[in-house]
């Protein structure tokens, strides 16, 4: 009995520390390193790309979409986020990017 409630508590540690993050990983990154001089500006555009059963993608993540998306000329900073659900069954990369 004791064997079985040394191998139960194991293999909880090594889900734990396998699975974390597996069912659903929200996440939002800046692209800039001095974030406390960072003037964001008045407007906002964003651009997404899509992917399913790791078998389709769709969509233009890239800053120029976003850029176009928020009638932004003069970029001055992007941060990006990602949604992953199910080990990666349903990924959403965003690129959000500010300006003027």
């Amino acid at each position: 009995m004791k064997r079985l409630r040394i191998w139960s508590c194991l293999l909880v540690v090594v889900a734990a520390t396998v699975l974390t993050g597996c069912a659903y990983i929200h996440t939002k990154t800046p692209f800039d390193s001095d974030l406390n001089e960072t003037e964001l500006g008045t407007k906002r555009g964003t651009a997404d790309a899509h992917s399913v059963l790791w078998l389709v993608a769709w969509g233009d993540a890239s800053y120029a979409a976003a850029a176009q998306n928020g009638d932004i000329r003069i970029l001055k900073h992007a941060d990006q986020e990602t949604l992953t659900v199910l080990f990666g069954l349903y990924t959403r990369w965003r690129v959000i990017v500010y300006g003027d």
